[in-house]
């Protein structure tokens, strides 16, 4: 008992030295990125994780005295945005986008309760279909409405007490759902722009994430490959959804949110260092994998046993993808 009052005592100090260390940078009149990005790799407190989140994408400025007139701007831009595209209702609307957005929104995180409340529905909608008019080389893709949702609860969070998650946005002022909406349009944006690749007609961004990928496992875990290729599994039977959906499909909205810390320290993050995490997440499952076949793999990657998984599991899968990382990204020569 001693022990683990002892262990509890020796991790509250030290979340709460890291918390100092985040307010110390924050507070400050011209936040230092370097230092931001040093102490965000291993997570962020939730209640400053907005204003990190939208520091390390350059939404909003570094120093504090401009920051309310850039907010200010950007939304009241997003505003207009969407007054613009939905001007004429819905019959000026590319209908062939809209349709699949109106499919897709009612899809978005099945069971979330936040997902399921009309406001939430649409809100996605709108900054689905603004982004994808301004985007006519890739349009709207399934799989951008779930990279909406960790920046939409992150931000919400900002605003209320409760648990974002079993939140109906309905209840807020309208100014305050606007500021949420246009803060997730805009951090969407700038997260898409560093991979959009990923989305234009093929896909060839996931397709090369994809191949490397497969590279990397055959030098990591060659027995996992071997079995793989001998079961005729490809990797772009569920590969293709990992880095389409950045493993969102796999882990819970927590998780993801958990992940994006470490991610948005690293510009190339959703683009390179992502499939390294990806490798380590299959090897995860290397020993059960190695006892199935073909059905059974492919039913058992498609839904993962990762249901309580925390922040240690995250983590741990991070510092092994770090690992990876590390190991291989000089020798490119074997992803070619």
């Amino acid at each position: 008992n001693l022990e683990h009052s002892e262990k509890l005592m020796r991790e509250r100090s030290i979340k709460s030295n890291r918390r100092h260390k985040f307010v110390d940078c924050l507070s400050a009149e011209d936040v230092n990125i370097a230092e931001l990005r040093k102490i965000a790799w291993a997570g962020i407190p939730q209640d400053l994780r907005p204003m990190a989140w939208q520091l390390l994408l350059g939404y909003i400025p570094l120093a504090t005295p401009q920051r309310t007139a850039t907010l200010q701007r950007k939304r009241q831009e997003y505003l207009s945005l969407v007054e613009v595209a939905f001007a004429r209702d819905r019959q000026g609307l590319d209908q062939q986008i809209w349709h699949q957005i109106e499919i897709d929104v009612p899809r978005t995180r099945p069971g979330v309760r936040l997902w399921m409340h009309a406001a939430t529905q649409r809100s996605l909608e709108r900054i689905l279909y603004v982004w994808a008019i301004r985007h006519p080389a890739s349009g709207y893709v399934q799989g951008i409405n779930d990279l909406a949702t960790p920046f939409f609860q992150v931000f919400l969070s900002a605003y209320i007490d409760a648990d974002p998650e079993n939140f109906d946005p309905g209840l807020l002022p309208p100014s305050v759902l606007n500021a949420v909406e246009a803060d997730t349009f805009w951090c969407l944006s700038r997260l898409l722009d560093g991979i959009q690749d990923n989305y234009i007609f093929a896909q060839p961004g996931i397709q090369r994430s994809v191949r490397r990928m497969e590279e990397l496992v055959k030098r990591i875990d060659a027995p996992l490959a071997a079995h793989l290729a001998s079961q005729n599994v490809e990797f772009m039977q569920f590969a293709f959804r990992w880095m389409n959906c950045l493993l969102m499909r796999e882990i819970s909205v927590r998780n993801t949110i958990r992940m994006w810390d470490t991610y948005l320290v690293r510009p190339d993050a959703f683009s390179q260092f992502h499939l390294y995490v990806c490798s380590a997440f299959l090897v995860k499952w290397s020993e059960k994998l190695q006892q199935m076949d073909f059905q059974g793999i492919i039913m058992f990657l498609q839904s993962l046993p990762t249901q309580s998984w925390g922040d240690a599991e995250i983590e741990m899968l991070l510092s092994e993808a770090f690992v990876l990382n590390s190991i291989w990204q000089n020798a490119q020569s074997h992803f070619n």
